[in-house]
């Protein structure tokens, strides 16, 4: 453990054992964790099951609140909680999305969602709760509308990227939706006035983007920068003119700002932004990173710092990381080493 400036230290709060193959995702409920509510993650994995964690209150220890099994065939490689907590979307290597709907603390799944040729890589809710996007190794990206009774409607199949689609990740604010594939590029999609969805931007390498599979991307609080990380080893953060874009003048282009490199030495699967401005990242060297916006007043625009690391956060690959919502600084993390990790940034007095 180093920390860069003295500032924070990393607290390994609790590790969470009980699924027995890789975990590849986590999830944090943005309901829970707030106003008395005990926070509560949700992690999926290779054994074909989604695990729900809750904090006892009395003696903030964590538990398996559910197992939920007997439903998806093979790998559980994704999971998202509705904005409203209530449900939670699980997507698998068996071609298909599960929807899981909290009910007086038991979780009983609602609906299944057909239409990927294969695995599902990634699940995202929009802003509202109103959208549903998925992508898979088919090289689409399915965007759902969600109608009363639990019921789903394909809305949309984007078709534009020409490898297996890694993630889809919704803007915070608007509903524009952003994928980013083994083709190296991230796609950015809107709606015309038509309700017809189509790419309004593509980020390469030919506008500073990255030159190997993109892994992930994640979004500050505010919506104007996204931060993305790849098989290249580096980080690279974007920005676009939101208040520009909120004022309804039309799409306006995201640009690149900085490259992170030399931090990770293997490829890196997770980025997460977390609401004070702290990047996280997870990666195949079994670490997990930390990253601010440098307050050195650069002529060359924004830059970034790493603040702290830990180098041997698992005993193998770090698949994921989740800030929490709620009031704690936690941070959820994943590996192929089968555990979930629960972690607490404090600042050092």
């Amino acid at each position: 453990m180093e920390s860069h400036d003295g500032a924070w230290s990393l607290k390994e709060v609790q590790k969470l054992e009980g699924h027995t193959d890789r975990v590849w995702s986590v999830a944090w409920n943005p309901a829970a964790g707030v106003a008395g509510v005990p926070a509560m993650l949700a992690s999926c994995s290779g054994d074909k099951t989604v695990r729900v964690w809750e904090q006892n209150p009395s003696s903030s220890s964590w538990f398996c609140k559910a197992v939920l099994d007997e439903t998806h065939t093979r790998t559980v490689r994704s999971c998202a909680w509705s904005p409203s907590g209530k449900l939670l979307a699980t997507g698998s290597f068996d071609a298909t999305t599960a929807i899981w709907e909290n009910v007086g603390g038991d979780f009983e799944c609602v609906s299944t969602l057909e239409g990927h040729e294969n695995e599902v890589k990634s699940v995202c809710w929009n802003a509202s709760g109103s959208l549903l996007a998925t992508c898979g190794r088919d090289r689409s990206v399915w965007i759902w509308e969600v109608l009363p009774g639990n019921e789903f409607e394909c809305a949309s199949v984007l078709q534009g990227h020409t490898q297996d689609v890694k993630m889809v990740q919704w803007h915070p604010t608007m509903d524009i939706l952003f994928s980013c594939s083994y083709d190296n590029t991230i796609k950015i999609w809107a709606e015309d006035g038509d309700d017809d969805w189509h790419c309004v931007q593509t980020l390469s390498e030919a506008n500073g983007g990255h030159t190997s599979t993109v892994w992930a991307l994640s979004f500050n609080t505010a919506g104007d920068k996204m931060v993305t990380c790849s098989d290249d080893l580096t980080i690279k953060v974007w920005e676009t003119d939101s208040a520009k874009m909120m004022s309804g003048d039309g799409y306006v282009p995201w640009s690149h700002v900085c490259t992170l490199s030399g931090y990770h030495d293997r490829t890196i699967f997770s980025v997460h932004w977390s609401r004070e401005g702290i990047i996280a990242s997870g990666a195949a060297d079994d670490a997990i990173r930390f990253f601010v916006e440098s307050k050195d007043g650069s002529v060359d625009g924004p830059s970034y710092k790493m603040i702290l690391r830990n180098e041997k956060a698992h005993d193998m690959d770090v698949n994921s990381v989740r800030w929490s919502h709620g009031e704690n600084r936690f941070l959820a993390s994943a590996s192929d080493d089968g555990t979930v990790k629960i972690w607490e940034l404090v600042p050092v007095i």
